[in-house]
């Protein structure tokens, strides 16, 4: 049937291949009217969505890459706090090591001097009562040995000078005596 219909066609001497004129007319009128339609209307809608979502992407992204940039210079600002707090953390301690070993020193010579003050008058208050002590039996020593001297010689021994002399002769020949005994 196809093949009667070619022929049929052929015969009239129109070609089948080739479109009515007023067909292609047609055909292009209606394809121009629905592109100025679609251009005039349809792409400017897409065109303003497809806008609007590319500027809330980049938007997005940009406000995203702010807020990174923000997250990170807020963790650089806080890892350079921390950095200054371990540095003055570090300098107060290192602070109070050197208060403390000042206080330490100034302790230990404060009781250093004490210590030496304590020896030096315990030494001095020692040579003081020694010497109190020697001067109060070398007293002792010439009284007896004056009345000793006294009740040896016969006489009184009461004139002052004349027994302070016995008293010093009598008080060196005794530290001679000692002398001698120690030396041997």
């Amino acid at each position: 049937m196809i093949s009667n219909g070619l022929i049929l066609a052929a015969a009239e001497g129109a070609n089948p291949l080739i479109p009515n004129p007023w067909e292609i007319l047609v055909v292009v009128v209606g394809f121009a009217l629905l592109m100025f339609i679609v251009i005039k209307f349809i792409v400017p809608t897409l065109e303003k969505s497809y806008q609007d979502r590319v500027e809330a992407i980049e938007g997005g992204l940009a406000k995203a890459e702010k807020a990174q940039a923000e997250a990170n210079a807020m963790m650089a600002d806080y890892e350079s706090q921390l950095a200054d707090a371990r540095t003055e953390a570090n300098r107060i301690r290192e602070d109070a090591r050197t208060e403390a070993a000042e206080i330490v020193a100034e302790a230990r010579e404060r009781a250093t001097a004490e210590a030496t003050r304590v020896f030096e008058q315990a030494q001095a208050q020692i040579a003081a009562e020694r010497q109190q002590a020697a001067a109060q039996l070398k007293r002792e020593v010439g009284s007896l040995a004056t009345t000793l001297a006294g009740k040896i010689v016969g006489e009184s021994l009461e004139d002052d000078a004349r027994s302070q002399r016995v008293v010093d002769r009598f008080l060196a020949d005794l530290d001679r005596h000692q002398s001698a005994g120690v030396a041997e």
